[in-house]
């Protein structure tokens, strides 16, 4: 038996101890406690690596700080446009959507996609049919309108401009979470609304395994959070479990080359959060900061925001 393990992200970028006020650092803090309490509270039942990911990113989904799910960002068009990723290590069979709205939490729409279909990624309106077939919870236009974000959208077309999520800060508000549970398997997932005022049909790299989310039994768990196009281009998920798998990096020694040199050098801002199966997990960022926690069994809670 292993001991379990978790880790969860809530976002990267700009994110400066002075723009923060006490009580909105106090609100992350807990949103990143409760998604930590929802995986874990599985994995103490030796419950699946799987289950314990998607809990813990419904949980960011549900909550307005993060832009995922029901925070998630306007597109150009005032719409909210969601992908998501799940892969199991076990077996490495995958779900992802993309470009989907109205979905409550993408999440689980892509676990439906990796168990109810023979595909690993759908779009769009098809996403959408399969999510109606499947009995998938959709939410109204309503549900996804939060205030802050809609002055976001107006001051990006202001100044026609696409944001990463703040506009005073900038900041990649992707969540993910990766977990190791008892029975050694490895999962993970990732979950966005994208860029403020992106163009329609754009996507980012939370949807593509290998570039956004990426779990293996033999490696490594990955769910990343940056600039998308940037993490695309490099595979970075990918990459790091190549780089344990082919050349036998540790699991820190991977992060830093991927993270700290090879996005540094094309210009990629962001993070991830990594865990071995082993039950290492790394927490690297290129930031001013990310919103993260982990957990190992028997042990207290890691939260940090800041560098």
């Amino acid at each position: 038996m292993s001991k379990y393990a978790i880790a969860i992200h809530g976002g990267a970028g700009t994110i400066l101890k002075s723009m923060m006020t006490p009580e909105k650092e106090q609100a992350y803090k807990q949103a990143l406690e409760d998604a930590i309490a929802a995986g874990e509270e599985v994995l103490k039942k030796k419950g699946r690596a799987l289950d314990a990911v998607e809990l813990a990113i419904r949980s960011l989904e549900n909550n307005p700080l993060f832009n995922a799910g029901k925070g998630a960002v306007f597109t150009h068009d005032g719409k909210n446009e969601m992908d998501a990723s799940i892969m199991n290590g076990k077996d490495l069979m995958a779900g992802a959507a993309a470009g989907v709205q109205n979905i409550k939490n993408p999440i689980t729409l892509a676990r439906a996609i990796m168990e109810k279909s023979e595909h690993v990624f759908m779009a769009g309106l098809g996403a959408q049919e399969f999510a109606k077939k499947n009995n998938i919870e959709f939410a109204p236009d309503e549900y996804f309108f939060v205030e802050a974000r809609y002055e976001q959208l107006k001051k990006a077309i202001e100044t026609d401009s696409i944001v990463m999520d703040h506009n005073d800060e900038k900041k990649f508000g992707t969540v993910g979470a990766v977990a190791l549970d008892v029975q050694g398997n490895l999962a993970a997932g990732t979950s966005t609304g994208g860029m403020t005022n992106k163009k329609h049909g754009r996507v980012g790299d939370t949807p593509i395994i290998g570039s956004g989310t990426y779990a293996n039994n033999n490696t490594c768990a990955i769910s990343c959070t940056g600039h998308g196009e940037f993490f695309i281009r490099s595979v970075v998920a990918y990459d790091i479990s190549c780089l344990m798998e082919y050349k036998g990096l540790s699991l820190k020694a991977a992060c830093d080359v991927v993270v700290m040199d090879k996005l540094v050098k094309i210009g990629g801002e962001g993070g991830l959060i990594a865990l071995d199966v082993k039950g290492n997990i790394e927490l690297p960022f290129n930031s001013e900061g990310m919103y993260r926690a982990k957990k190992h069994e028997g042990q207290e809670i890691y939260i940090g925001i800041y560098k």
